[in-house]
């Protein structure tokens, strides 16, 4: 895993952590290295977001994966 902030994107933005793990098994599912960061309040949980992150030569990749998935649920 690369250290420098710069190398990694973020792609999605949930309030749900279920959400956000669920999208996460599906990238690395597709061997895509995935990172979630919680940015939500401890003390209040309606305030922030729960974001995903890869890295950014993965960044269309998972782009991909993401639109195959909601296509899926849609469908």
């Amino acid at each position: 895993m690369s250290n420098s902030k710069s190398d990694w994107k973020c792609i999605y933005k949930t309030t749900s952590l279920f959400e956000a793990e669920t999208i996460k098994g599906n990238l690395e599912s597709a061997n895509i290295e995935t990172v979630i960061l919680n940015k939500r309040d401890s003390s209040y949980l309606s305030f922030g977001y729960i974001e995903i992150h890869v890295n950014s030569a993965n960044e269309q990749a998972a782009a991909e994966v993401l639109n195959k998935t909601n296509l899926d649920e849609e469908g």
